[in-house]
């Protein structure tokens, strides 16, 4: 199920996207979906019709995982930890499908990293990791914007991805799929730069929420992003940067000047 957040300039509501008629459409449901499940208001409306929002705005935090795909550490002159490197992102920083990433004036090297983003259902604390599928709400795409340079000068990690903006999730939230193995690309423009595959995750999304969950409750809504493959690069004002994660779909966000 594909469950997206949207508005049409009233106030934001959730729905199901499907078909119907050969018309993609979003099924208008009541409610929240973390907190009241799925119950159909029986209005459709085409998806061409909408905005969407960013599919969850976490009450609490985003969670990050640094150099959790070893070509990616390695690219960067890093290496890969033993155990998750975790920073976390406010969620302040989270924007939706379309709107736009802000260029700030304290970088001159702002990078995309396209990635498989996790949803929490549930309040859960020491979840062991064969337990994890019991509190994921489902799966977004996610580009964790970072300003390099910054990454690089201040030491820790706050300022460099944690800036307004610095976390699009989109188009919607995925409930029901393996993310075992599938392919993530990040283009700019017409240029695909990134073509990795989460098979290659050094710390697998069932040990990231064992992990996490050792030492910080997670509440509904949270989001984990996964880490990044290899291929991270600058992007500038007037680029269109999208990330694809197969059997999701794709999130585009265009970078404009402050």
């Amino acid at each position: 199920m594909r469950i997206a957040r949207f508005t049409t300039d009233e106030d934001p509501r959730f729905g199901v996207v499907g078909e119907a008629d050969g018309v993609t459409v979003i099924a208008a449901i009541t409610g929240d979906p973390l907190y009241a499940g799925v119950q159909l208001t029986g209005e459709k409306l085409a998806l061409d019709d909408v905005r969407l929002l960013a599919p969850v705005l976490p009450r609490s935090k985003v969670i990050g995982i640094g150099r959790n795909y070893a070509a990616h550490a390695a690219e960067l002159g890093n290496e890969v930890p033993a155990e998750p490197l975790v920073f976390l992102k406010p969620n302040t920083s989270v924007t939706g499908p379309g709107d736009p990433i802000l260029y700030p004036d304290f970088t001159e090297d702002l990078h995309y990293e396209g990635e498989l983003a996790v949803v929490i259902s549930r309040i859960c604390k020491d979840v062991p990791a064969e337990s994890a599928a019991q509190v994921i709400h489902g799966y977004t795409v996610a580009n964790d914007v970072t300003a390099r340079d910054r990454q690089k000068s201040d030491g820790q990690w706050s300022r460099a991805k944690g800036a307004d903006g610095f976390c699009p999730l989109g188009p919607w939230i995925e409930t029901d799929l393996d993310v075992s193995d599938l392919r993530l690309t990040t283009t700019v423009g017409d240029r695909v730069v990134q073509d990795g595959r989460t098979s290659d995750m050094v710390h697998k999304v069932p040990d990231l929420i064992a992990y996490v969950s050792s030492f910080m409750t997670l509440l509904p809504g949270d989001v984990i992003l996964t880490g990044t493959p290899e291929g991270v690069g600058p992007m500038n004002p007037g680029d269109e940067v999208s990330v694809t994660v197969e059997g999701i779909g794709t999130l585009t966000n265009k970078v404009v000047s402050k």
